[in-house]
């Protein structure tokens, strides 16, 4: 069973937001798998469904990005689940707009909701997607992540978006380094 956790902010207020990205993966997931996401459990709206044989939850945690692993510890101890369950989606300001990443493990680097995940789960050894949302030197790093993308942002994000979600089917379907040999360093520009 694998957990896939699109982060993001719960409320309209945040809902296209550049920190919502992870948000929108799960939507896209969702529909392209006819899963769901409607059921409150673990401080998350969560679907539960398969991939292939393998069955996957998909949440989204209600808990606002900083307190993401709160949700994500509430599933793993119930579920008895371990790091190399666990598939995070969310969005990134340090790789090129219109590029995702994907890594087996690594640190937090700034993102909070990672921070989190990371402390309250005791690992950093599991599987992310990180969406870009765009480079910021203009504003605030809090200002930028909370901020709406432009039109013409919003187009491309759709195609990562698509591209993140099936990257996900992917580590499902076949593994980590599969996905990453796949998706990483292609352009939807």
């Amino acid at each position: 069973m694998y957990l896939i956790a699109g982060l993001g902010n719960p409320g309209s207020k945040y809902e296209y937001t550049r920190h919502n990205a992870g948000f929108m993966v799960i939507d896209d997931l969702a529909k392209k798998l006819n899963i769901k996401v409607n059921k409150l459990k673990f401080k998350s709206l969560i679907g539960e469904g398969f991939i292939g044989d393998e069955k996957v939850i998909l949440m989204k945690p209600s808990t606002y990005m900083n307190d993401s692993g709160k949700a994500i510890l509430d599933c793993f101890n119930y579920y008895n689940l371990s790091a190399e369950n666990l598939i995070v989606i969310c969005d990134d300001i340090d790789i090129p707009f219109g590029t995702i990443r994907i890594k087996k493990k690594g640190s937090a680097g700034t993102h909070n909701g990672l921070k989190s995940i990371i402390y309250l789960i005791e690992s950093q050894d599991f599987a992310r997607i990180k969406v870009s949302v765009g480079q910021n030197d203009k504003y605030d790093l809090k200002d930028f992540v909370l901020s709406q993308f432009s039109k013409k942002e919003f187009e491309v994000l759709e195609k990562e978006i698509d591209m993140s979600s099936d990257a996900a089917i992917k580590i499902v379907e076949e593994n980590v380094d599969y996905a990453m040999n796949n998706f990483n360093g292609k352009s939807v520009i």
